[in-house]
């Protein structure tokens, strides 16, 4: 009987075929931008960046086996909506990597605006060491991009829940910055010790209505209530912040505030019913309102 060939083993597919057939999955499960998910959950497995992923492609660098088994059972909880950043561990914030999952809320890019204008405030801040707190930090993003931006202040931030407090050391540890203190305490009672001294109060606080539902599934099913809902018309605690940065702002200290993109002129009716003064809203890059801003008489 004639010697057969051995069958050929069977090749890997490529790394842009795997991105493909990825982005394809992603886009029938409603994700959005797939492509560019579909290249993160690849780098993520490779160990790689995008622009490395971009590159194997290019070459046409196989998959290892390795990879497409760790690859499979991510692609199918993106597509049942779990954040991107609770699948690799690590959410981008303006300059720095930040780790996140279950537990506390993911920082987005409009997120990055709101903590532009306090790093602007508290760059302007007349002083050597101007101090700045951040109210519900969460993962840290806002304080963390405060202090290591602006490293003559001293920052402090203050969160209450445990899960996210978890990740806000996590945070501080990583990125480091020795002009960051941390207190688990809630923002009501936070930093009696700061008052009259601060230059610039920041919060991204939960502004969602409880009665509205969110858009997305990755916000709805994923991040945490206590960080998305405000009350019957989302501003409790907004009028709690208000009260709190008066007391913890010396005069002509700014208070900035993340909002939807609706509740721009409520909230610049409540700080100037409160007192302060210069309350103004200002836009995102995609023209929505994104925070208000408004001056310590």
């Amino acid at each position: 009987m004639p010697e057969t060939a051995p069958l050929p083993a069977p090749t890997a597919a490529s790394v842009a075929d795997v991105v493909r057939d990825t982005a394809a999955r992603l886009r029938t499960a409603g994700v959005p931008d797939p492509h560019v998910d579909a290249e993160l959950l690849v780098a993520h497995v490779l160990e790689s960046s995008r622009g490395g992923v971009q590159a194997a492609a290019i070459r046409g660098d196989r998959m290892p086996d390795s990879a497409a088994t760790a690859l499979a059972p991510l692609v199918d909880r993106r597509c049942a909506r779990e954040p991107l950043q609770h699948l690799t561990g690590r959410a981008p914030f303006r300059s720095m990597e930040l780790a996140v999952g279950p537990g506390v809320f993911v920082p987005r890019p409009e997120t990055e605006m709101v903590a532009q204008l306090a790093i602007d405030a508290l760059r302007a801040a007349a002083s050597d060491a101007p101090v700045a707190v951040d109210l519900g930090t969460g993962s840290g993003a806002i304080a963390l991009a405060m202090a290591t931006e602006v490293p003559h202040a001293r920052v402090y931030a203050a969160e209450n829940s445990v899960d996210a407090f978890i990740w806000t050391k996590q945070n501080h540890a990583l990125i480091g910055a020795d002009n960051l203190s941390l207190a688990f305490i809630d923002l009501a009672h936070a930093f009696p010790e700061l008052d009259g001294t601060v230059s610039v109060v920041a919060s991204n606080p939960p502004y969602v209505p409880d009665d509205a539902i969110p858009r997305d599934p990755e916000v709805r099913l994923f991040d945490p209530p206590a960080a998305l809902y405000g009350g019957p018309d989302g501003l409790d605690a907004v009028r709690e912040l208000s009260r709190v940065g008066l007391r913890l702002a010396h005069p002509g200290g700014t208070i900035v505030i993340e909002h939807g993109e609706w509740q721009g002129e409520a909230i610049r009716a409540l700080l100037t019913a409160d007192g302060w003064r210069s309350a103004s809203t200002h836009p995102d890059l995609t023209t929505r309102d994104r925070a208000t801003t408004a001056i310590r008489p």
